[in-house]
């Protein structure tokens, strides 16, 4: 079991950055594949970024990409989303998620996922 807990979101203008953390609670972390979504208001949910349990392997969404940069600490159970070049369209909920893997793989699909953070508000001004 995983429990993770969001921090570093906040209101920021166009153009900034914003650096999320996630804070993972358990024994099985470093054992886990992790990423980032988001969900803004009257949007479907958007898979943002995620990275293989060695942090080896990424995967950005087009709309990131360049723009986001997904990093982990497995020695301090910590996982990170590095935001810069914000954009208003940026502006979203954003959870922290994880999976138990066996392998050192990544997924896009957030259906993988079966360990979710409570979020963190990012809201991006123009």
């Amino acid at each position: 079991q995983v429990r993770l807990v969001e921090s570093g979101g906040g209101l920021v203008q166009a153009g900034g950055s914003l650096r999320l953390s996630c804070a993972a609670f358990g024994q099985t972390f470093s054992s886990c594949a992790m990423g980032w979504i988001r969900k803004a208001p009257e949007k479907e949910r958007e898979f943002v970024a995620g990275i293989s349990m060695s942090g080896g392997k990424t995967v950005y969404a087009d709309s990131v990409r360049g723009r986001f940069t997904i990093s982990r600490d497995n020695a301090k159970n910590m996982g990170y989303l590095q935001m810069d070049s914000l954009k208003t369209e940026d502006t979203a909920e954003y959870y922290c998620i994880a999976v138990d893997a066996d392998y050192d793989v990544t997924t896009t699909d957030p259906d993988d996922y079966n360990y979710w953070g409570q979020g963190t508000q990012v809201t991006v001004s123009s």
